[in-house]
């Protein structure tokens, strides 16, 4: 038996509400990190926050996935139960995916735990859409369900596969990585989409900023793929850019921006699962203290 988080029975369960709200979630990557957002996103969905349209990168993908399914909890449940499963995250998932970890185990029905509701996923009501990098060209590409044929939870694979240490998986022949490479946090989507109403959900506090770094190794790892490398090089300034522009978007009112309260001391691939219950909770509670702060935005005109 694999271990798992010493307060896993404590994660909430049940069914989100099919009542949507008009706007756009958008959900930022990070690994490990997305507990945080599943966390948050459990509390949301117990509490009737369930937008109508969902944009993700990476992790913020496979956790947009179990929100738009409307599985309160399965997500973390996965994720806080098979951390230290070597078919999840080791050997035996470098063997079955070619990668140390196989995101299979929150996109496919392995006999684990509880399978994803694919009918509630594929409702036509709400739209989810999961970022990955095309590595010919460095730009990100959007998975659309209902929209990319029967390619969405490759494009959502793609998406939550991390540089330098998975592999590229081709979809109808072309090469993709993490979303993130190219696009952290997807905000400008929504606002070319013409939302009125965009909440985004981060993974680091307000005041993370990342170190530029001068050497990258990127030009020599991918230097069959130089447009996917400048992007990797480029991918710490773009990240504080972005980051910049949330907080002026924010302070104008076009966009809310929830992060967390404290700062997230979680690697990107965390061993510690009482560290990575905690940011649950940390998601959790952050969600339940600013839901009058959704409510207030959401409503007004």
């Amino acid at each position: 038996m694999a271990q798992t988080y010493s307060k896993i029975e404590e994660i909430p369960s049940g069914n989100a509400s099919e009542a949507l709200i008009d706007g756009c979630l958008v959900l930022e990557g990070g690994a490990f990190r997305g507990l945080y957002t599943q966390g948050y996103l459990d509390a949301m969905m117990q509490n009737d926050l369930n937008f109508s349209c969902v944009i993700g990168v990476s992790a913020g993908a496979l956790g947009g996935l179990n929100y738009v399914a409307g599985q309160i909890g399965r997500s973390a449940r996965i994720n806080l139960s098979y951390r230290h499963d070597s078919r999840y995250v080791g050997v035996k998932a470098l063997i079955h995916s070619h990668s140390i970890l196989d995101v299979g185990f929150l996109t496919e029905d392995r006999g684990i735990l509880e399978p994803l509701d694919m009918e509630r996923l594929n409702r036509p009501e709400q739209r989810f859409v999961a970022v990955a990098t095309n590595c010919l060209n460095g730009k990100p590409t959007c998975f659309e369900k209902g929209r990319c044929g029967d390619y969405l939870m490759a494009g959502v694979r793609a998406s939550a596969t991390m540089p330098y240490i998975s592999p590229m998986l081709r979809i109808k022949g072309r090469p993709y990585l993490d979303g993130g490479c190219s696009c952290a946090i997807p905000y400008r989507w929504a606002l070319k989409q013409g939302y009125k109403k965009i909440v985004v959900i981060r993974t680091r506090d307000v005041s993370f900023h990342k170190e530029e770094k001068k050497v990258a190794p990127a030009m020599r790892i991918y230097r069959h793929y130089p447009a996917l490398a400048l992007k990797l090089v480029q991918s710490d300034r773009r990240y504080n850019r972005q980051c910049e522009e949330i907080e002026l978007l924010h302070k104008r009112g076009r966009l809310l921006r929830l992060a967390p309260s404290k700062p997230v001391n979680v690697g990107r691939v965390e061993p510690d699962l009482e560290k990575l219950g905690e940011l649950y909770w940390l998601g959790y509670n952050d969600c339940l203290a600013n839901l009058d702060r959704i409510r207030n935005y959401l409503s007004k005109q």
